[in-house]
């Protein structure tokens, strides 16, 4: 699960998504999410708070093992992953909403991350280990979020006609990207899979479905508009489960296999049922994907 796929070929994919995704964005995109901050200001509650406490009873309802009891909570305490950005980019999601919540995310996680890894092993394993996040993650989730996207909207604000022309084989190779790394994961854990999911497939899955369901259902409810609410629905359903893989096999911080075996799961079951998720909001929630200019019109 620490292979060269899982820690350097997934961000390096990433990366390169992200630069098509900047093709796409202007800076307007990301005033009207600061005009509109509702939308965000839900997304980070459910986030933050909601998730590890309906983890922390999930983790109770299907009696996991101790260790395994806190590698879920490691992984509802993780922030958003990138992919969340390319998925909400192929389903009509509102981008420019995803990039914002990864961001602020990240920087949330390093203090909240540790609080809630540390209170789960008091309580799970009866000692108090103290984990830190180094800065190091933090930046180099904004280095694999920010840099290409930046990059990529310099290239649409001076060559608008150079960007139109890349984007759709730019979309199109995206999808292709996706499907290499999902096939490469698959691969490289295929001896493991079976003891994985045994152990912890069902509390993973649960958790995962109800994470996007949260995600995108309690915007709604507050009268958010759709395309925000399925980037806030994609945001929360997609954890950095290989942020929460690092922090679990490092020796410096949780040192455990057991530990980092959710996040594993959790990192192949999101590719489906966040693929499942986007094109069932599509078809009964409006429909139609939005334009690419939609605005958080709350």
């Amino acid at each position: 699960m620490d292979s060269a796929l899982t820690l350097i070929g997934l961000p390096v994919a990433l990366g390169i998504i992200m630069l098509g995704l900047g093709l796409g964005l202007t800076t307007g995109d990301f005033r009207r999410v600061a005009r509109h901050p509702k939308a965000a200001v839900i997304a980070l509650v459910c986030q933050v708070l909601l998730l590890p406490a309906l983890c922390f009873g999930l983790v109770l309802a299907f009696d996991l093992p101790p260790e395994l009891g806190v590698g879920m909570m490691l992984l509802a305490a993780s922030p958003g992953g990138t992919t969340a950005n390319l998925y909400s980019h192929l389903f009509g999601g509102h981008v420019a909403l995803n990039i914002t919540l990864t961001a602020i995310n990240s920087v949330l996680a390093v203090f909240t991350l540790p609080i809630v890894v540390n209170l789960s092993a008091a309580y799970f394993l009866g000692d108090a280990r103290s984990i830190g996040l180094q800065f190091d993650k933090v930046l180099q989730v904004f280095a694999i979020v920010l840099v290409p996207v930046v990059v990529g909207m310099l290239i649409r604000a001076r060559w608008a006609r150079v960007a139109e022309r890349l984007d759709r084989p730019v979309r199109a190779l995206s999808v292709v990207v996706l499907v290499a790394v999902i096939a490469g994961a698959v691969l490289g854990e295929r001896e493991n899979l079976a003891d994985y999911f045994v152990a912890v497939g069902l509390a993973v899955l649960a958790f995962n479905l109800l994470s996007l369901a949260i995600g995108y259902g309690v915007p709604r409810l507050a009268g958010v508009e759709s395309s925000a609410a399925k980037a806030a629905g994609f945001e929360i359903g997609i954890h950095n489960s290989t942020l929460a893989i690092t922090v679990a096999l490092s020796p410096a911080l949780l040192d455990s296999t057991q530990m980092a075996v959710p996040a594993a799961v959790y990192g192949i079951v999101m590719f489906f049922t966040a693929a499942a998720f986007g094109y069932l909001v599509n078809r009964v929630g409006t429909g139609r994907a939005p334009a690419p200019d939609d605005a958080v019109r709350n």
